[in-house]
């Protein structure tokens, strides 16, 4: 139930501004939206007209006709095939019947002789009208088919050529609000990028030292550390044309799209030079070539047309390209060389001191109250992206809001921070007796363990009230940002997150559920210990794993580089390794067992303390103990 420090990422995109209103679209003509209607009502009433001829017919029955026959009344009969009767009487009237075809008369042939009539066969006729109604099904979808092509056709930007237009929106008279100043922090970042638009500005300050400029600048990092905002900054701050247009609006459903709205992107950018284009998640078209079994066609001719136009045959003078991507591992290397992306700016996760410019940029149009210190916030959320702290001051925003206040408060902060990192708080999910006291004693194995080892973090906060998918937590916040970390506080790391089962198998006798989260992230961190960082005696000092910047949490999945051998050596060493952390955590628990069922009657009474007060609990029962040694 240990938690550390989440890094969540979220990425956030650019507020892009409204598009000038486009130019009024040209209405259909007048006179030509009632063709399809005129003409399918002429068809009808055709068909009407042609079923009509021979209504004025005299229909008779089959006995009836049979009677006309026998008193002489009929002149003539034609018979089709389907039984149909039609003919003349001895007056000149017309008359229709038809004959049962379930009841064959053999008689009627001898009959209609005997009384003079005359008599016709038929064979099968098709009418006009028929033939009509049997094509107007056809005739009318093919009408609704050109009626809709053509009026598409009138719609659409340029008719069937707009497809393969350029999706890029233009930054020119009207720009982002947004300059450089508004990105705090990232000074070395903002120094590459800033270097850019000035040679575009004055280029005539790099020709004398015989400087060229980079063709382009590729920003990569994690999600929401502010590259499309640093993109948008440059938007605001060139006084060139910026072209803004995303990866994915070059892949299109027709093959060759991609390629032609390449082609127009830069042709625009070229009759406007200087000018720079901004491709943001460029990975969707930029990923290696060759790379997977299944080919993707559109998106590798789409790449090709891309590096051709950056630095192909007829080179591009006066057109610069930037892009960002959090997947830089993927990308082609004929991409990355030098003459297409001569600068990689990497934009990591703020320190400390970058975290509270940024959150004081963020607090600007808020009201925040005298007790809130944003340093000290901004040392409380390491592993926070830009978009993390936005999200952090909104959230204690609504805290304020909740509790019918407009000033943000130091604790908006405190409960916002743990509702980002844990999620929200559910008062109706209580714990039994049984269970708050099972998860103080894991909270106090964690917190005492932590307080104890020389190496560890200091401890922030220990609470025993549920929040999203944890039932407490157990907070440490480092001192100082860590670039490097020591064998020795990576073990004492590893002591701290078996703490909690520890506890639970001294006071309580066996162990929980609860464990399962420290237990996956001990495994984790031993394992890389092993197999990455070469702290295993046994294994040596040999690393397998990958070099290479996996932004998103994970690399690219690639196979075991070592044998089955060397994964049971491994495996045995990770064994090893937190079996010895959960015996030192043991020892240390085992000592101190004073102190450990004060701090577990605090949490019981309190349900959340802070590092000062463990600390407090944890002197007076050394105090009235036998002396041992306290870490810190």
């Amino acid at each position: 139930m240990s938690t550390r420090n989440a890094h969540r990422f979220n990425s956030i995109g650019p507020d892009r501004k409204s598009d000038p209103p486009a130019p009024p679209r040209p209405s259909p003509r007048p006179g030509r939206t009632w063709l399809p209607f005129v003409g399918v009502g002429a068809a009808l009433l055709l068909v009407r007209t042609l079923g009509a001829r021979g209504t004025s017919a005299h229909a008779l029955t089959y006995s009836g006709f049979l009677s006309q026959v026998h008193s002489n009344h009929i002149r003539s009969a034609v018979i089709n095939p389907a039984g149909g009767v039609s003919g003349t009487l001895t007056n000149g009237t017309g008359y229709t019947s038809q004959i049962p075809a379930a009841l064959p008369d053999p008689q009627l042939p001898g009959l209609l002789r005997a009384h003079h009539v005359a008599i016709t066969g038929v064979g099968t006729q098709t009418s006009v009208g028929a033939v009509i109604v049997s094509l107007l099904p056809l005739l009318f979808f093919v009408g609704l088919f050109v009626w809709i092509g053509r009026r598409g056709l009138r719609q659409a930007t340029g008719g069937i050529k707009g497809i393969g237009g350029s999706k890029a929106k233009l930054y020119d008279e009207e720009r982002p609000s947004v300059g450089f100043s508004d990105v705090a922090g990232y000074e070395a970042a903002k120094r590459e990028v800033s270097e850019v638009v000035d040679f575009l500005k004055h280029p005539e300050k790099y020709v004398g030292a015989g400087a060229t400029g980079p063709r382009g600048v590729l920003m990569v990092g994690p999600p929401g550390t502010g590259k499309t905002l640093l993109a948008r900054a440059v938007a605001g701050e060139a006084e060139v044309p910026f072209f803004a247009l995303t990866g994915s609006s070059f892949v299109e459903l027709f093959v060759g799209v991609g390629a032609s709205r390449a082609r127009a992107v830069f042709a625009d950018a070229r009759k406007r030079a200087p000018s720079i284009i901004f491709i943001d998640e460029i990975d969707a078209i930029g990923q290696r070539r060759g790379g997977s079994v299944f080919s993707n066609d559109e998106r590798e001719q789409t790449l090709n047309q891309l590096l051709a136009e950056m630095d192909g045959f007829d080179p591009t003078a006066g057109v610069v390209v930037m892009a960002a991507t959090n997947r830089p591992e993927i990308l082609d290397p004929a991409l990355l060389r030098p003459g297409r992306f001569d600068r990689q700016v990497e934009i990591p996760l703020p320190n400390q001191s970058e975290r509270t410019a940024i959150l004081a940029t963020h607090a600007r149009s808020r009201h925040l109250a005298a007790d809130v210190d944003l340093k000290a916030v901004a040392r409380g959320t390491p592993g926070f992206s830009g978009a993390d702290l936005a999200n952090l001051i909104n959230e204690a925003a609504i805290v304020a809001v909740r509790d019918d206040r407009d000033i943000i408060v130091a604790n908006d902060l405190d409960e916002a921070r743990d509702r980002i990192m844990l999620g929200p708080r559910d008062s109706s999910n209580a714990l039994l007796p049984g269970e708050q006291r099972a998860v103080a004693t894991h909270e106090a194995g964690h917190a005492l363990v932590a307080l104890c080892s020389e190496h560890a973090d200091p401890v922030a906060k220990v609470t025993i009230l549920p929040a999203g998918q944890s039932l407490g937590v157990t907070q440490q916040l480092p001192t100082d940002e860590r670039h490097l970390y020591s064998e020795s506080y990576l073990h004492d790391s590893l002591a701290v997150r078996l703490g909690g089962r520890a506890a639970e198998l001294l006071v309580l006798g066996e162990a929980s559920t609860g464990a399962a989260n420290d237990l996956a992230g001990a495994t984790e961190l031993a394992t890389r210990m092993v197999r990455d960082w070469g702290f295993s005696i046994r294994l040596g000092p040999v690393g397998f794993g990958s070099g290479g910047p996996a932004y998103l949490g994970h690399g690219p999945a690639e196979g075991r580089p070592y044998a089955e051998g060397t994964q049971l050596v491994i495996d045995e060493e990770v064994s090893r390794i937190l079996s010895e952390a959960g015996e030192r955590a043991q020892a240390i628990l085992s000592e101190r067992r004073v102190a450990l069922d004060a701090v577990i009657d605090l949490l019981l009474e309190k349900e959340t303390i802070t590092g000062v007060e463990l600390m407090d609990v944890v002197r007076r029962s050394v105090d009235t103990a036998e002396p041992v040694a306290v870490g810190r």
